[in-house]
């Protein structure tokens, strides 16, 4: 069978990258594709069965990247030409896109020059101001296919002279219910709590400090019952944002939960409310897996937020929680109408049946497949 191995600085079970890289495993497999993981670690709760190879100097978090052109970096080539040997095509999970090891980005782009490689493309650097500077990612070869998951960075990439497709992320239409009653009780709420989730890693830009505003603001509202509505944010926090994020939670004006959920379905389960307001995002997976879950959600501005409203969805703002108290107020006919509404765009336009379909045409094209 023919063997795809899909490459990333990590893996993990929450962070974006690593849910939609399980979304293109199932979809090369489904394809006829042998599928298997190489990645600088894997991080606890990652539980794809398939094989993993682990090639120091390819993570995120290693300290010192060896310089390109060193005897370090000449072995990182060594290890990571060994683990692709046998691939018949390569899929590199932003590694080459966002330079957050730039001397692992350059090894692997050397290592697949002249072979089948789809260079997937998450969060290029002109869109994060600290890696504005770099010029050099992504790279590029007559052999590869470059793919985006959204329209924006297709358009900015042929600016940049970078041919690529767009292959929006797919979403399963019937995914697992979660327990919602469990939840809540492990979590210490009462059964008429209003729970506002916030299912991302804290990072300045997802937020932390609007989505508990709304939460405040929620709180003591007729939604709430008069009780303060609580904010959950189940993810670490990550580059540096600890002792920022520590300070917001003790100043928050709401109670607080900091704890990691079971599971995708039980954090939406016991959901009430997905506040998702990203001042920026590649995509943003939550609002999807919100409509699919029968959940209202509230996202910030971030551009490609209107690209995905543009499906159709109806969203609420999350600098105005007043249309949001208002539809959890109303009647239970018009709040069915609008899950109705998001859940059937969700699973009509960003299905996994339509981008495994899309992936297929694109590794048909370039005659790649098994």
């Amino acid at each position: 069978m023919a063997r795809c191995t899909i490459v990333s600085f990590r893996f993990g079970p929450t962070d974006g990258v690593s849910v939609v890289a399980r979304m293109w495993a199932d979809a090369l497999s489904g394809i006829g594709f042998d599928v298997d993981w190489l990645a600088g670690g894997i991080e606890p709760g990652w539980d794809d069965p398939r094989p993993v190879r682990i090639v120091n100097g390819l993570g995120i978090g290693d300290p010192e990247p060896p310089v390109l052109g060193s005897p370090d970096a000449g072995s990182l080539a060594d290890d990571v030409g060994d683990a692709l040997a046998g691939a018949d095509l390569v899929v590199v999970e932003n590694l080459c896109t966002i330079p957050l090891n730039p001397t692992a980005a350059r090894v692997v782009a050397g290592v697949l020059r002249g072979r089948p490689a789809i260079l997937h493309h998450h969060d290029p650097p002109w869109q994060r101001e600290r890696f504005a500077h770099m010029t050099d990612l992504p790279p590029d070869d007559a052999a590869w296919r470059h793919v985006t998951i959204n329209d924006l960075t297709r358009r900015q990439m042929a600016d940049r002279g970078l041919t690529a497709w767009t292959i929006r992320n797919g979403f399963d239409p019937d995914p697992p219910i979660g327990d919602r009653d469990g939840t809540r009780g492990r979590l210490g709420l009462h059964p008429d709590d209003l729970l506002v989730v916030h299912p991302v890693r804290a990072i300045p830009r997802k937020a932390v400090d609007r989505a508990i505003a709304l939460t405040e603001a929620l709180g003591g509202s007729r939604p709430s019952g008069g009780r303060p509505a609580t904010y959950w944010l189940p993810g670490p926090a990550e580059d540096g944002y600890g002792p920022e994020l520590a300070d917001l939670m003790a100043a928050a004006r709401c109670p607080v939960i900091r704890h990691p959920a079971a599971s995708r379905a039980d954090l939406y389960a016991a959901a009430d409310v997905v506040a998702f307001p990203s001042t920026w995002e590649g995509f943003g997976n939550p609002p999807v897996e919100a409509a699919l879950a029968r959940r209202p959600a509230t996202i910030g501005t971030y551009p490609v937020a209107d690209e995905l409203r543009a499906l159709g969805f109806r969203w609420f703002d999350a600098a105005e929680p007043g249309p949001l108290v208002a539809w959890l107020t109303a009647p239970a006919d018009q709040q069915v109408e609008l899950l109705d509404h998001n859940q059937r765009v969700a699973a009509t336009e960003l299905s996994t049946d339509r981008m495994a379909a899309e992936l297929e045409t694109l590794i048909t094209e370039a005659g790649w497949m098994p």
